[in-house]
């Protein structure tokens, strides 16, 4: 696989790499990112291997990673409207101001705005919701980007980290009113995280959206650096902020760093890998502090991991979730009878009463 292996991002037609080129790192304001020379270098190492797909966000670096972003495209012109990029809105980067952030209108018109500045462009081709908002009313904000889509400042809409049930809500009423739809949800999805398994990717695969997965390495816990045979301090700058690996966690550490020796990869390629083979998995977010840990990130295009590999993996990372409910499994007796399935999975069983006497 390469960076130019696109996909069509959901029921859209707009193509997007396998991996995303995600910016958080950008900027060193808080105390733990790269430089903007850094970023920029990151960012033409992307582009040389063809990827075409940039994630960024209102808040990140306080909004320093929007101008590292829009800098690097201003010094190069036309070649903005060659890549997909994204930017998302709801955090608050305005003290004492109580609409300078969150999912209402005027909110989102202004972070746009300010978005677009910072930037340098006149459009983003998708606009993400960063976060569910329970106090805004969803009709008001799905008409509002509507009408940012209508205008042209906005190209797609995108949920992040929004709760199932409030994402397909949103996404029934805007098909029912003809506003523009939700094309994609990211979400935080890695052998240390699972959850979204039970509701999420699969709403998103029953109606049409893509996934974009966040988080792919955990903070770090599934780069390579954290093993259970060594649990001491690790070099890190994010450390106090993250925490380490709880007990649990290790054992799927530990298990990722064997596949990853057997593949000859590192386990950050390993764990890369691992994901963008999931099924509903659209493209992965990846980003790095340095160069050189972004380019060894790419090279988990070239990792194919084994079926035994894989289901080792599987296995040992399994999420527990609480639905489907195991008695709605049992249900696959008595649905045998209209060709039904559970979970994916014919029934091949007897019917739940199992007697000879004739009334049955």
């Amino acid at each position: 696989m390469t960076l130019d292996s696109f996909a069509t991002l959901g029921r859209s037609g707009v193509r997007i790499s396998p991996f995303t080129l995600g910016t958080m790192t950008f900027g060193e304001d808080h105390g733990w990112g790269c430089s903007p020379e850094e970023a920029k270098n990151i960012i033409a190492a992307y582009l040389d291997r063809g990827g075409n797909s940039i994630d960024t966000a209102n808040i990140y670096t306080n909004g320093h990673a929007e101008k590292i972003v829009g800098d690097y495209f201003a010094d190069r012109p036309g070649l903005r409207d060659r890549v997909v990029l994204g930017t998302k809105f709801f955090g608050n980067l305005y003290e004492n101001d109580p609409n300078g952030g969150g999912a209402g209108r005027k909110a989102i018109v202004q972070q746009l705005e300010n978005s677009l500045r910072r930037l340098q462009t006149d459009y983003v081709d998708i606009y993400w919701l960063h976060n569910f908002d329970p106090s805004t009313p969803v009709e008001e904000t799905l008409r509002a980007l509507d009408d940012l889509v209508s205008d042209g400042k906005v190209r797609y809409v995108g949920f992040s980290d929004v709760p199932a049930w409030a994402t397909a809500e949103a996404a029934t009423i805007a098909r029912f009113r003809g506003w523009a739809p939700i094309t994609a949800l990211q979400l935080e999805y890695s052998l240390l995280e699972r959850t979204s398994e039970g509701e999420l990717i699969p709403m998103a695969q029953a109606l049409g959206m893509g996934v974009m997965a966040w988080g792919p390495l955990k903070s770090g816990f599934l780069s390579g650096k954290y093993s259970s045979a060594s649990t001491g301090p690790v070099d890190t700058a994010r450390a106090q902020l993250v925490g380490t690996p709880s007990e649990t966690e290790y054992v799927i550490i530990d298990a990722l760093n064997a596949v990853a020796g057997e593949v000859g990869a590192s386990p950050a390629q390993a764990a890369l890998a691992w994901i963008q083979a999931r099924s509903g998995i659209t493209s992965t977010l990846i980003g790095a502090r340095r160069l050189d840990q972004f380019e060894a990130n790419l090279r988990a295009l070239d990792v194919a991991l084994t079926e035994t590999q894989s289901a080792t993996l599987d296995e040992v990372s399994a999420p527990a979730l609480n639905f489907p409910a195991d008695n709605n499994r049992m249900l696959a007796r008595m649905l045998q009878f209209a060709g039904a399935t559970v979970d994916g999975a014919s029934s091949i069983v007897s019917p739940l009463l199992q007697v000879n006497d004739a009334r049955y």
